[in-house]
């Protein structure tokens, strides 16, 4: 009898242990968001019917997902550059949007820097969110990390952003800043974090394919909410221990996550992506205020007809950033020919979006040319041509902003060849180039600073002679053309106001070969 009490006590001990740690679990969902690029309002594709995204709509769905858990809501960069509905306001919009939204951590995104570190402060201390970037320095009002309490759990969320920053931005507005390294930032700060919370939460603006990096290479990271490469990505997945997400672009899917923690360790996860269409009735009312008011703002702005164009204008990012587009060689050509150059080269990160047949507006030219850049026109010899050319086809393996759209000349290259050598052959003019002879080529000061990368035109520009770089302004004896107080996106109104009608095709000036 003695024998059989202490089965019984043992066993009742072992219930009530396992009662104690089911006791302990607790449940978490994740909301998230990624590279919003302020488009508010729902929007179609080229060449589809269906309308998809409006952040009124994702709001909706927002508020009905938070009443069945604890949650977090998080975005993951790229939130207040972009469309002309955040643009105007210099981002302001956008973190009204958030702080009505009730976000709870933004990391920021390399276009967060767009418009230079001081309306970036504005913009954080606006924020009635904390804003994240543990590998910056030298800004204040950004946190490394913080720790949230959700539903018994402490949460430490650390953010970072891609550390190409310094390149994808122009140069000036990070003057003054460090960026460090993504994985040597979560290094430093994830034994500090680690001690405080339950559970630990990168933040993260560099692209999947970083995520996974960081996520094989940092050990202890439970989950990675991820941005920058508009990666639609359906279900989570896992590197190790670490569950990574992002949830596509331009408010057009709401990333859902749901995870069971206990005793310091994710003991269940499930995820999905919420396609977010306009839907009515769906809509959040307040936020749908906020959305008509600055939409209004926009539309009195910018809502006229300067021209027709018979054609979709193919904008869309992994177009202009992987091949030759027609609105890509219509934009090269105006610049081209307002600087009297032999040719053209300028970045396909600096499109953003499509205009499609039809009537073109101001408000159009402005989404698709969002940035304040400006026309300038740089004498190269040919090899420094070249030398520009086999950097734009550097990052064939994800498509990447230095991707070029040209006009004035055609070009060859091979993806399989060693990056460096990738350019095959090279026509300016119709005629081979030529390594010694100079040739004038227009760009935007975005690339003549040495932006992505483009070392060559920096070079270039800081060649020996009278250069200076005063308040943002370049002048050298290298520049030939040089209009500061002009947007690109203004002098491609004004050709579009003088032909009244475009019908641009793609000519082959970009082709690739085995």
């Amino acid at each position: 009898m003695k024998s059989l009490r202490s089965v019984i006590i043992a066993l009742v001990l072992v219930a009530w242990a396992g009662l104690g740690a089911a006791a302990w679990a607790a449940e978490l969902r994740i909301l998230y968001v990624n590279d919003f690029h302020g488009f508010a309002q729902p929007d179609k594709s080229p060449g589809s019917q269906e309308l998809l995204g409006g952040v009124a709509y994702l709001a909706g769905e927002v508020a009905k997902l938070r009443r069945e858990k604890p949650t977090l809501l998080l975005a993951a960069g790229d939130m207040i550059q972009g469309a002309n509905w955040a643009n105007l306001s210099q981002g302001k919009s956008s973190v009204e949007l958030m702080n009505a939204l009730g976000f709870d951590a933004l990391v920021v995104g390399n276009h967060e820097f767009d418009y230079g570190p001081q309306v970036l402060k504005k913009r954080i201390s606006q924020a009635k969110f904390p804003v994240l970037a543990a590998n910056v320095e030298g800004l204040p009002g950004l946190k490394p990390y913080v720790i949230k309490t959700v539903g018994g759990l402490k949460v430490g969320l650390i953010g970072v952003v891609t550390a190409d920053t310094p390149v994808t931005t122009h140069p000036r507005n990070v003057a003054g800043l460090k960026f460090i390294s993504p994985e040597a930032a979560v290094t430093k700060y994830l034994p500090e974090v680690r001690s405080q919370a339950d559970l630990i939460v990168v933040l993260s603006h560099e692209g999947l394919e970083a995520d996974k990096a960081l996520a094989a290479n940092v050990p202890g990271i439970d989950v990675i909410v991820g941005g920058h490469s508009h990666t639609k990505l359906l279900k989570p997945v896992r590197v190790g221990s670490t569950v990574i997400v992002q949830a596509w672009e331009h408010a057009k899917a709401l990333g859902v996550l749901d995870l069971t923690v206990a005793g310091g360790k994710i003991t269940a996860s499930d995820g999905y992506l919420k396609e977010i269409k306009p839907v009515p009735g769906r809509e959040d009312p307040k936020i749908q205020r906020i959305v008509r008011r600055y939409s209004q703002q926009v539309d009195s702005l910018l809502d006229r007809t300067i021209a027709r164009t018979e054609v979709d204008l193919d904008g869309e990012t992994q177009h202009v950033r992987s091949r030759e587009t027609n609105l890509g060689d219509l934009i090269a050509d105006i610049l081209r020919e307002k600087a009297g150059g032999a040719a053209a080269i300028i970045n396909g990160g600096g499109i953003r979006t499509s205009i499609p047949r039809g009537k073109i507006t101001v408000k159009q030219v402005y989404a698709a040319l969002p940035f304040d850049s400006y026309l300038v026109a740089i004498r190269l010899t040919g090899r420094q041509v070249k030398q520009a050319l086999e950097h734009a086809v550097s990052a064939l393996e994800e498509p990447s902003g230095r991707f070029p759209q040209v006009s004035g000349l055609v070009f060859t290259y091979s993806r399989s060849a060693p990056v460096g050598s990738r350019v095959k052959g090279v026509t300016l003019g119709g005629r081979p180039l030529e390594p010694d002879k100079e040739y004038v080529i227009a760009t935007n000061d975005f690339l003549a600073a040495g932006g992505d990368g483009f070392q060559t035109f920096g070079d270039a520009i800081r060649a020996p002679g009278d250069y200076s770089n005063l308040g943002g302004t370049l002048t050298s004896r290298n520049l030939v053309y040089n209009d500061p107080g002009t947007w690109l996106r203004d002098l491609v109104i004004g050709y579009l106001k003088a032909k009244k009608q475009v019908a641009p095709k793609v000519e082959g000036r970009i082709k690739e070969v085995d």
